[in-house]
């Protein structure tokens, strides 16, 4: 595994080692796709203390994707797929966003709060643009480019996962499939989840480009050609590790026959 973090200065020889803000599962793998989780980790760096939050909170979606990273290390598994993910929260920087956008650090998510993200001055959000983005986006980069060069990738898929329930609204889908421009792997996948006629399937829903929840994607993928798709599963399903062991053994042969058709 490879990983890559930055420490605050001043730390000494005895104080202990910071989780990496990036790690990379597989790197070898000879799948064509690479797995991306950006919201795989509800771990807050010891300088952030807990943002004001409550122990639940720091458990709840706000903080992470639950499900996700065991449904995208599955499939790293099932694939051979080199997968790359995120040691760090969201909430500290929400990787899926350009770090311009007024989202890229949540003062607010849904109806919480977040106490210790309120009135951020420049150097703060510089510090976790450099410290967190900056480090993760260019393993990312650096990755790609050398899979490109190698012709050895076709596509990137982000894992993600969703809330049953959102603003009071029950949401229906079981999954959705996150698309703009390039269409060729959505449909795909979406051809094969078709085959389950109880699965409610969303296409560009519950987001969609729109929301700016493509920004991983736009930067990796379209920008070189790649095949982009994201997905998104209602994380009521993949809270245990056979939900997550069960979606990914549902999309591990469509994502597979998808790259064969790119």
């Amino acid at each position: 595994m490879i990983h890559a973090s930055r420490t605050d200065t001043g730390r000494t020889a005895a104080a202990p080692v910071a989780k990496p803000v990036v790690l990379v599962e597989n790197p070898q793998g000879r799948s064509p796709i690479l797995l991306i989780c950006e919201h795989a980790s509800k771990h807050l760096p010891e300088r952030y203390g807990t943002l004001g939050l409550s122990a639940d909170q720091l458990e709840s979606h706000i903080a992470w994707d639950p499900g996700a990273v065991g449904v995208a290390k599955e499939l790293s598994r099932l694939l051979d797929a080199p997968l790359i993910h995120a040691g760090v929260s969201r909430l500290v920087l929400d990787l899926n966003r350009d770090p311009s956008a007024p989202d890229s650090i949540w003062t607010l998510s849904e109806r919480t709060t977040i106490p210790g993200n309120q009135n951020l001055d420049a150097d703060e959000r510089a510090y976790r643009v450099r410290e967190v983005y900056d480090v993760f986006h260019g393993m990312v980069s650096r990755f790609v480019e050398a899979r490109v060069s190698a012709g050895q990738i076709s596509g990137i898929v982000t894992v993600h996962s969703f809330t049953p329930v959102y603003q009071g609204v029950p949401r229906p889908w079981h999954i959705g499939l996150i698309f703009n421009r390039d269409e060729r792997f959505a449909r795909s996948v979406e051809a094969g989840l078709h085959r389950d006629p109880a699965l409610v399937l969303g296409m560009n829903e519950p987001y969609s480009p729109a929301d700016r929840v493509f920004h991983t994607l736009e930067r990796h993928a379209e920008r070189r050609g790649l095949a982009p798709l994201m997905i998104e599963i209602r994380n009521d399903l993949i809270r245990t590790e056979d939900g997550q062991a069960s979606w990914a053994h549902r999309l591990a042969p469509l994502l597979r026959e998808g790259a064969r058709t790119l």
